[in-house]
């Protein structure tokens, strides 16, 4: 049950970065678009081959075209890239020989170090901003609710902005601190609530609105903006 190489396909768009998974729960072959890196994830039951999931591919060639088209453009992490903290723009500044870090002056996150290093310290700076930040709201929120989450953890993740695990483990993504605040709020308010109720059932969305007024203006803006935020860094 090898995993096919990561590979490089011509579609009649360009080329695109075909990348392959092996699910040993999977019944059928899937095809899903990476909005970070923007590659084509084909992912493989135990017995299927590579031929199976290229035949998938080329047989939904038009919607995987359209998808790819549909990616907002990249913005990396360097040197006078304009991105957004808190939903407000911020350009990265690189000051080389300064020392602390990454840290926000007057709309812009200057970073220190040696060029290599700047991206991951962007990276770094936002991760720990995320934790500060959502960690707060989740504080707040779960005092109003009468919970408690067991621990909060920051990561990055490609489907989900946040979750709630039975163990009451609350994680967030990191590119959450793109976000403007009341997103935040919202998307801390949805996982607390998932303490008391693991369902998105009536009782669930009743305590989502006693914990944060944005409810809707939130998941318009995710639905609208969200993919942005992953094509960051």
């Amino acid at each position: 049950m090898t995993v096919p190489p990561p590979e490089t396909l011509s579609l009649p768009s360009g080329t695109a970065r075909v990348e392959w998974r092996r699910n040993l729960r999977a019944r059928r072959v899937s095809l899903r678009i990476d909005p970070c890196g923007g590659a084509i994830v084909v992912t493989l039951p135990p017995r299927a081959t590579r031929g199976t999931g290229m035949a998938l591919l080329m047989s939904h060639v038009d919607w995987v075209t359209n998808r790819l088209a549909a990616l907002p453009q990249p913005v990396p992490f360097a040197d006078g890239a304009v991105i957004p903290l808190c939903g407000a723009p911020h350009r990265i500044r690189h000051v080389p020989h300064a020392r602390g870090g990454a840290w926000v002056h007057e709309n812009e996150i200057h970073v220190t170090g040696q060029p290599a290093f700047l991206s991951r310290r962007v990276e770094d700076f936002l991760r720990a901003e995320a934790r500060r930040r959502l960690g707060a709201l989740v504080a707040v929120k779960a005092a109003l609710a009468g919970a408690t989450p067991r621990r909060i953890i920051v990561k990055d993740t490609s489907s989900r902005w946040g979750s709630c695990a039975p163990d009451k483990t609350l994680a967030f993504s990191w590119r959450l601190v793109m976000a403007p605040e009341f997103v935040q709020d919202y998307v801390a308010a949805h996982e607390v609530a998932h303490l008391l109720h693991m369902n998105h059932g009536p009782q669930f969305w009743a305590q989502v609105d006693r914990l944060t007024p944005h409810t809707a203006a939130a998941m318009a803006w995710l639905k609208r903006d969200g993919a942005k935020l992953q094509r960051i860094g």
